[in-house]
């Protein structure tokens, strides 16, 4: 509780100074968390070697690190300036590609299953979407501490997001989506056989999360892929996919493998194309290659 008050006074001087000072500030913590973070460095280091091979030099290692960092950093301090934004500002902000792909869905009375990623500027993709496009309702892992648990929620919530508890999700999520109401869900969490199917990711076979290919194939949803994106950390593209389809082929389970595929597929092409954009600090592959988080430093 203490903890928490400490971050309240931290957030309301914060918010006294101008936002290029607040971003100054925060670039500052991401190079001091990657000079002392060994931990998470290492994991970034054990993914990308992974992956890349003897692609992931040095060189390569140390400029996808710190961008890493960085990226995360400005996730958070967004969620601090989220709860404090005007919508009119916001909406300055923002711009979206492709938006018709969703349009054209909403026209016909379907909901969309959102399907997006820990890759570029997340927290800002989804709170465009619910502020501009449609609300949505998102899924939360619950935290530790309840007090920044709420904190994080009224956040996310500042532009119409609705958020349900990770435990017990999946009823909220099928209410909603059988109102024809849309959910946003991330894609690229590390997850086992029991809650995946085996796909190739990142040229690797992997279980990834089938949930979005399941819940869209029983209920007549459509899979958007999205992701958000800047040069700046100022100006925003959000940016939707072609949809992934589930409803054309007839067998059940090989409609859902296909369209978790894709979805790979999806997330490869981003990553491949700026390796930096992505959340390499999380054991995406414990589940299926245990042994590459064994390496020592």
């Amino acid at each position: 509780m203490f903890g928490y008050y400490i971050f309240l006074g931290f957030e309301k001087i914060l918010m006294l100074v101008p936002h290029s000072w607040r971003k100054a500030l925060f670039n500052g913590v991401a190079t001091l968390a990657y000079s002392v973070d060994k931990k998470h460095r290492l994991v970034i280091k054990q993914n990308l070697q992974f992956i890349y091979g003897d692609k992931a030099d040095a060189a390569f290692v140390e400029k996808v690190s710190r961008y890493a960092y960085k990226n995360l950093a400005l996730n958070i301090l967004f969620t601090i300036e989220r709860r404090h934004l005007a919508i009119e500002e916001f909406e300055k902000k923002i711009t979206f590609k492709n938006r018709e792909y969703v349009e054209k869905i909403l026209a016909e009375g379907r909901p969309v299953i959102y399907t997006a990623a820990h890759l570029g500027q997340w927290e800002v993709g989804g709170s465009a979407i619910s502020a501009f496009v449609e609300p949505l309702a998102v899924i939360y892992k619950v935290m530790s501490n309840p007090h920044f648990e709420q904190y994080l929620l009224a956040s996310r919530g500042k532009f119409g997001i609705t958020n349900v508890a990770h435990h017990g999700a999946l009823k909220p999520l099928i209410k909603q989506l059988r109102k024809s109401k849309s959910i946003a869900l991330l894609g690229d969490t590390k997850t086992s056989a029991r809650d995946g199917v085996l796909v190739n990711f990142l040229g690797k076979d992997a279980y990834q999360v089938s949930t979005p290919a399941t819940l869209a194939r029983k209920l007549n949803a459509t899979i958007i892929p999205v992701a958000s994106f800047t040069d700046d950390h100022e100006n925003y593209t959000v940016e939707f996919y072609d949809e992934i389809d589930v409803s054309t082929i007839e067998d059940e389970d090989e409609a859902i493998q296909k369209a978790t595929q894709g979805l790979a597929d999806w997330l490869t092409k981003l990553i491949n194309e700026d390796p930096r954009q992505w959340f390499w600090l999380h054991r995406r592959w414990k589940s299926d290659y245990p042994e590459i988080y064994q390496t020592k430093a």
